[in-house]
């Protein structure tokens, strides 16, 4: 495999044992890790060159993992999993609200790591229905081929998993989708706490759409069960290539 197909793995984590355990299990999976050890360490690294997926500790030297995620958010869509000794659920919602796209609470296995990153590899490149080419509602356009999706004119920046969770949505107005289904949909797998997850990233893809969720244009919340899409005039359409 030459450099050029190899996924670029920023690990950001200043337990060296953990560290040097956890590169060396992406690296005889296939990845290609720039392994750091503090904050300040990372956003270099990030501002020297792209990388596929970011595995970020929260407690960091110099600059906290916090504030890196905030920073490489500002700039990118690169899925970030977050590392963290914390396991309070309100502590997992706080960095998804951040903008990471996974939370594993160490201990951790490395087995279970190398799934996550996979698993968000694949909802951040992958094209769920390559039959359609883009989806339309009243001002919203998803163009499924090339990621980029336009709200009254305008490019929005979503993370993957916003993108994913606004995609499986919209793909079918009016039909109910339970938290859990969302879940599973979005973030690929069942963990305790992660349905509190999947209403972080509608909050945060919310803001981005301007859509107040006491008048919804868009997604609105069926209370005690999850979501549906719905816009005022009714359902849209999806349009094929």
């Amino acid at each position: 495999m030459s450099i050029e197909t190899v996924q670029r793995v920023l690990l950001v984590e200043d337990e060296r044992t953990i560290r040097d355990a956890v590169a060396a299990y992406l690296e005889r999976e296939g990845f290609w890790v720039t392994a750091v050890a503090d904050g300040q360490a990372a956003l270099d690294a990030a501002a020297r060159k792209p990388f596929d997926l970011v595995v970020l500790d929260l407690n960091l030297p110099k600059v906290s993992g916090e504030e890196v995620c905030r920073v490489i958010r500002d700039t990118s869509d690169v899925p970030i999993i977050m590392l963290t000794a914390k396991g309070a659920e309100e502590e997992r919602v706080r960095g998804f609200e951040m903008g990471a796209d996974d939370y594993l609470v160490k201990p951790f296995s490395p087995r279970e790591l190398v799934a996550r990153v996979r698993a968000l590899l694949r909802r951040a490149h992958a094209d769920s229905d390559p039959q359609r080419a883009r989806i339309e509602h009243e001002g919203l356009v998803i163009d499924l081929p090339s990621h980029k999706v336009n709200l009254d004119g305008r490019e929005l920046d979503l993370t993957a998993s916003e993108y994913k969770l606004l995609v499986t949505l919209s793909r079918y107005p009016g039909r109910v989708y339970p938290r859990m289904e969302l879940v599973e949909k979005v973030l690929g797998y069942d963990f305790e706490g992660y349905e509190r997850a999947v209403d972080s990233h509608v909050k945060n893809l919310r803001a981005k759409l301007d859509d107040d969720p006491r008048e919804p244009r868009f997604i609105h919340t069926v209370t005690g069960v999850g979501y549906r899409f719905e816009t005022r005039r009714g359902t849209g359409e999806a349009t094929g290539s």
